[in-house]
């Protein structure tokens, strides 16, 4: 990497520069952004005068290149098949959309890393892209990993369960799919077909008798040798061989079955065999739209309104539809869609394999570099193709349909969210509509386990990538004390808020938090899309009690402008009953039938979701809290082998110290440091 100014070169210089291929990248398009570039003269020039300093050491090898703000932000992440011309572009100071005289007017440093292949570029660039998140590239807006089914191969009894995230255990895996219904709909279906177990392994390796699942058909009973290891073997082969796109040998493979005892008269046996096929069918005929000649691919089709995007994804494996979902991300309305789509799959692909077959709906520039990189990760031959006719043009036109539906629903629901934050900046005084809406709630059951929540909403509904947990660490919170547990989650969230976004005394106000509602000033239009970082409004679940102890948090540390409302529950805690409490103000109501109380109930009881799920999250791990993983040296393969070689954490504390020496894996100074953990006040 180099982030070390070159020396200034003389613009000539730059203008000889041979365009090549990357010299025209996907931000250089039309673009229809006010951007006074009179005004911004002077910064372009002083941002082409940090790029043309950076450009005198570059090599024309390929590589990535990162511009950054004055704050050290990431403005854009960008790949080059040659370096020194790609910023070299950037150099000349003239023939520049509006979009990139924004960006170099704001540039004040770059970085640099050199790689062997344009295509090794194309890969980083998507991985740094998705880490940095910056503010001029395509964003993906939900990058959740998708849900898989896999079959292990880590054991005599193979395991089928779903999974998400690293693929980092042995076995054979299956999707992706669009929804966790669809996998968790999917397993069922092969758990009654195939017999296969779907518990942990601790839970396998301790059975003395089989479970539930074994009673009523939905398991095999390998645990306590129900079924022989051979004949287990060969129902995990029968799934990989459906799931791996034989389903249809399968089934033929279980009808002569079933025919053959029914021959014998076997009834029972027949009817297990019926049931088996009955489940195969159901996954394959629930299908919405299946193919006859593609066995796997992934359709992406995209789909403009109003300057915003919309991307639907289909997954056909085997001949069959696994789902579809549609993502909308962040890019600039100057952008076509072939630039937004070829950025998209880029990171849609960073993180999981791509199947043979990638159906896209516009044509891509640079598809045959894309598909190089992705037959790089997935270690197979990657075809990305834009089809004009037969079978390929109408799974396109199909996606495209439902691309074009989804985008409709979400203009349609943005338009009610932003009626409703209208609305409910007119009922709570403020100047504006609020942009961000903080909501503040606690979880604990007698005080234990305490936990602070903070939900966050916006134009476009629940912003769940904002969400915050609060630990309750305070020693002087006593246990019960909502008002103390509101009062750290509040100091805590916005000590943090002013250390790393800082207002100035004009944004924060000079009146007292909970004094006169003035919301956070509205953002440069330039930056439209940017989400505050600051709350336009804070809601807190409780009554005077509760705004009384948020409104002092924040006089503690100095916070001002900040709008607060407390909401009190009705009588018998009913809904629509809720009393708003608001500083300087007499507490009121909302019409029982005001869709802004809907809305401001839908607030309330995502919080309090959000905190009971955060308590129970955390008493859980408290339940299965082990002593053991409290000492120094003890990771999870330590732990097992203690567990397996003395039985309880009850024996391990009563062991003495030559025993601990001689279990497996434990050396002599990690049997010191376990017995002198239980062994303390000896």
């Amino acid at each position: 990497m180099s982030r070390q100014p070159g020396n200034d070169v003389p613009p000539d210089a730059l203008d000889a520069i041979e365009d090549d291929d990357e010299a025209v990248d996907a931000l250089d398009t039309a673009a229809e952004i006010d951007f006074d570039l009179d005004a911004g003269a002077g910064a372009i020039q002083a941002g082409t005068a940090v790029i043309r300093r950076f450009w005198t050491t570059l090599p024309t090898s390929p590589g990535v290149y990162r511009m950054f703000d004055a704050k050290g932000d990431v403005l854009y992440v960008g790949k080059a098949k040659n370096l020194k011309n790609r910023v070299g572009s950037y150099a000349r100071g003239q023939a520049h959309t509006n979009r990139i005289a924004r960006m170099i007017a704001e540039t004040a440093s770059m970085e640099f890393v050199t790689t062997a292949t344009e295509t090794e570029a194309l890969l980083l660039e998507a991985n740094l892209i998705k880490q940095l998140k910056p503010r001029f590239n395509v964003l993906m807006r939900d990058d959740k990993s998708l849900p898989y089914i896999l079959l292990t191969a880590d054991s005599d009894a193979p395991q089928l369960v779903k999974h998400r995230g690293a693929r980092r255990r042995a076995g054979h895996y299956y999707g992706p799919f669009a929804s966790v219904w669809a996998v968790n709909r999917t397993v069922n279906a092969l758990q009654r077909a195939f017999l296969l177990r779907s518990c942990s392994d601790s839970y396998f390796e301790n059975r003395t008798r089989p479970c539930l699942l074994y009673q009523i058909k939905r398991c095999s009973g390998p645990c306590t040798n129900e079924i022989s290891v051979e004949d287990y073997a060969g129902l995990a082969a029968e799934a990989r061989g459906f799931l791996s796109g034989k389903s249809n040998a399968v089934k033929e493979r279980m009808a002569a079955e079933m025919q053959a005892a029914s021959d014998a008269w076997e009834f029972e046996k027949a009817a297990r065999y019926r049931d088996r096929i009955a489940a195969l069918a159901a996954i394959q005929g629930v299908q919405g739209v299946n193919t006859q000649g593609i066995e796997e691919a992934d359709v992406f089709a995209l789909d403009e309104q109003a300057g915003q995007f919309c991307i639907e994804v289909f997954f056909f494996r085997n001949w069959q539809n696994w789902g579809n979902r549609a993502y909308f991300p962040k890019a600039d309305r100057s952008m076509s869609p072939a630039e937004v789509l070829a950025s998209f799959l880029a990171q849609f692909y960073d993180d999981k394999p791509a199947p043979r077959l990638v159906l896209v709906s516009h044509e891509i520039d640079e598809a045959e570099l894309l598909a190089a990189a992705l037959s790089t990760k997935s270690e197979t031959r990657v075809e990305i193709h834009c089809p004009k006719r037969a079978e390929r043009k109408n799974l396109v036109e199909y996606a495209a349909r439902n691309a074009r539906e989804a985008l409709g629903r979400r203009l349609a629901d943005t338009a009610s969210q932003g009626k409703l934050l209208a609305a409910l900046g007119t009922s709570f005084g403020l100047a504006a509509p609020p942009r961000r809406i903080e909501v503040y709630d606690n979880s604990h059951i007698m005080g234990t386990n305490a936990v602070g929540a903070m939900i966050v909403a916006g134009p476009t509904g629940f912003m769940k990538t904002h969400y915050r947990t609060f630990t309750i660490k305070s020693e002087e919170v006593k246990p019960g004390d909502d008002y103390g547990m509101m009062r750290e989650v509040l100091q805590r969230r916005f000590a943090r808020l002013v250390k790393e976004h800082p207002r100035s005394a004009q944004e924060a106000g000079a009146a007292p938090a909970g004094g006169p509602m003035e919301p956070e000033p509205a953002p440069d239009p330039a930056d439209s899309d940017a989400f505050p970082a600051w709350p336009d409004l804070v809601l807190i679940d409780g009554g005077r009690g509760q705004l009384e102890a948020a409104r002092k948090a924040l006089d503690e540390i100095g916070v001002a402008g900040v709008p607060l409302v407390g909401i009190a529950k009705g009588r018998d805690r009913d809904a629509g009953r809720e009393t708003f409490f608001v500083p300087g103000q007499a507490p009121f109501r909302l019409p029982p039938r005001d869709p802004t109380l809907y809305f401001v109930q839908r607030l309330r009881d995502e919080a309090h979701r959000f905190a009971i799920g955060a308590h129970r999250a955390k008493r859980k791990r408290e339940m299965v809290k082990n002593p053991l993983d409290e000492i120094p040296g003890v990771g999870p393969t330590r732990k097992r082998a203690l567990l397996h070689h003395f039985g309880t954490v009850k024996a391990i504390q009563r062991a003495a110290l030559e025993d601990l020496a001689k279990a497996p894996g434990v050396n002599a100074a990690t049997a010191r440091a376990i017995y002198d953990f239980f062994h303390a006040d000896a």
